[in-house]
């Protein structure tokens, strides 16, 4: 998994009924732009993250 700063970082429920998580990468620790990020959560909520196979990363819109 890569990543560039502006991508959003979706994880999905682990549970049924679990919404998702998304979030935008605000930080990144490898200049290769590997985990783990720093994301900053819908809710507003920052914390370092190492993405597991419930993730995925979606490009930042152009322009970001």
């Amino acid at each position: 998994m890569k990543a560039k700063i502006g991508d959003q970082l979706v994880c999905e429920g682990q549970h049924v009924g679990d919404r998702q998580r998304i979030g935008t990468i605000i930080e990144i620790s490898h200049s290769d732009g590997t985990p783990p990020y720093r994301v900053r959560w819908s809710d507003g909520h920052e914390s370092y993250v190492s993405p597991g196979p419930d993730a995925r990363v979606q490009s930042a819109p152009d322009g970001q």
